[in-house]
């Protein structure tokens, strides 16, 4: 009986691969070349001891500890203890992200387009789709993993010998198997895509920020997140392998249960009671902004909550900066270099461009809900009654142009609320605003981005993804990696003014404005021209 419910596994496997062959790559080689550049690069940027010995000394902060993690080796700052503070953890969470939308993407949303129901219509067992995905995507993990652990070998850069590259591609293969299983059991409790996604999601954060709040206050802490268990591994430091085994073993126990709850499942069903509907539809209902609005309510409470957790956790320790590194004399060089700045407000500047670009996500995340209810043919429904294209258009971009102004507010607002209740030497609460709000037309740049393909090419929508990624790396890394000048300027948050080290620059904001709005027009009008996907 047991076998049967994984009858054709194999056969399933192979179509997924089959559905994915471009997908999966682009996944693999990204991550991988990600690493190996950046490896590489840290023998351009660091030549000597003496100069990692320098950038050791400015990562012992509680704000760089929360945000990448705690430093091994600082003492000895080779190449590899740098390739694994610095890549390890924000890697991984890339790579949690990765493994959560595949596991959906062939479970819960094979469901909802009623693929999975004509698959079990075959002679397949229940637990084949299930077994299937699982197997694709921990084998893809697999493979990241030894193909991130040769390729940093062969690099053949000191400090970076088989054995450490081997750990920390496997670090990255346990935490993408674990948020696998995870979602797998996720999966099950929802009765949506969405649900499935914005539960696991909150996991991943959940766990991240776990990490985080540990590494800064109590080490125990972190050893309750995936995030903290690879990060004792103490890769090209120590090497302790037996950390491994605890998201290996966490995954198999998520796997296992998650099997259990599909079985007493049915199709396009979850296990989580869902609250009866109304017999009529309230007033909010009856408007295309309001049912907009309702479809993504419960993502945006989510989102609110996270956002708001996340600029508290960090400004929670942004008041410790200065003690950390009070006997550190190069800091104090560093820091006198500035024009008088402190190292609190410079750290501010470097956060809030990260907490600008992290708000960033919810709010493509609403306007491209445009493209998936198209895909779904429910806007056909609406588009059937008394409802423009221009209005539907113009309804996801005004919701998706709050979403991100609320999100980076609520950050800004947890920021800068526990940053002045903590930080000693005194920062007005509206320095933190201000530093936090001027990103605001960067956000609204990458919505009008995203509005324009939305009218011009929906199926390559996703690019913006790509675009918000390379983002995050030329104007978090780009000084760390000494990117040229030109890379920072093609991302809106690169034309920013880091408040409060530069001076407010109402020109470049104000063009951005601009942009967006034109983007935004411009993406309008070829919407309207072009057929909906039927």
């Amino acid at each position: 009986m047991a076998q049967q419910r994984f009858h054709q596994t194999g056969i399933l496997t192979r179509f997924i691969i089959k559905r994915d062959r471009l997908r999966l790559p682009i996944w693999l080689i990204a991550l991988l070349i990600t690493s190996l550049a950046t490896a590489w690069s840290f023998t351009d940027l660091y030549q000597n001891e003496q100069e990692r010995q320098s950038i050791a000394q400015t990562m012992i902060n509680p704000a760089t500890t929360a945000m990448i993690g705690p430093g091994h080796g600082l003492d000895n700052y080779t190449f590899g203890a740098m390739m694994a503070h610095q890549m390890l953890g924000m890697t991984a969470l890339v790579v949690g992200i990765m493994s959560i939308l595949l596991v959906v993407r062939h479970t819960r949303a094979q469901e909802e387009d009623g693929r999975l129901e004509l698959v079990h219509s075959l002679p397949t067992g229940s637990l084949a789709n299930l077994s299937a995905t699982l197997i694709v995507v921990v084998g893809l993990n697999i493979l990241l993993a030894l193909a991130t652990g040769f390729g940093l070998a062969s690099l053949s850069i000191e400090s970076m010998d088989l054995e450490g590259s081997l750990m920390y591609g496997a670090g990255l293969g346990a935490v993408g198997i674990f948020f696998a299983a995870l979602t797998t059991c996720l999966a099950q409790l929802t009765e949506s895509s969405r649900g499935a996604i914005g539960l696991a999601i909150a996991m991943l954060i959940g766990a991240y920020l776990i990490r985080a709040i540990g590494d800064v206050s109590n080490e125990t802490l972190s050893m309750f997140s995936p995030f903290g268990w690879i990060q004792a591994t103490e890769v090209y430091v120590n090497d302790i392998w037996w950390p491994l085994l605890l998201p290996l073993v966490a995954a198999f126990i998520f796997t296992a249960l998650a099997f259990q709850l599909n079985v007493k499942r049915d199709v396009e069903a979850g296990l989580l009671p869902t609250r009866a509907g109304r017999s009529r539809a309230s007033f909010l209902l009856q408007s295309v902004p309001g049912l907009v609005f309702r479809l993504q309510r419960t993502s945006l409470i989510f989102w609110g909550i996270g956002m708001l957790i996340l600029g508290a956790t960090y400004g929670s320790v942004l008041g410790e900066t200065e003690v950390f590194i009070e006997d550190v004399e190069m800091m104090q060089e560093f820091i006198s270099a500035e024009a008088g700045l402190s190292l609190t407000e410079q750290f501010l500047a470097m956060l809030m461009s990260v907490i600008a670009i992290a708000s960033t996500i919810p709010a493509l995340i609403s306007i491209l809900r445009l493209k998936g209810e198209e895909k779904r043919n429910r806007l056909e429904q609406l588009l059937a009654h008394p409802v423009s294209q221009p209005k539907l258009y113009g309804t996801y971009v005004l919701m998706a142009l709050l979403t991100g102004t609320i999100m980076l507010t609520l950050a800004t607002l947890g920021l800068g609320g526990t940053a002045v209740a903590t930080i000693d030497n005194e920062i007005e609460f509206f320095t933190f605003m201000e530093a936090g709000l001027v990103y605001l037309p960067a956000m609204w740049v990458m919505v009008g981005v995203t509005a324009l393909l939305l009218g011009f090419m929906p199926k390559a929508a996703s690019v913006i993804w790509f675009y918000l990624l390379y983002s995050f790396v030329v104007v978090y890394m780009g000084g760390m990696f000494q990117f040229p000048e030109w890379m920072e300027f093609v991302s809106p948050f690169g034309n920013i003014p880091e408040l409060p080290i530069d001076e407010f620059n109402v020109w470049s904001v104000a063009l951005l404005s601009g942009l967006a709005l034109l983007l935004v027009i411009v993406g309008g009008m070829a919407y309207r021209r072009r057929d909906i996907e039927g």
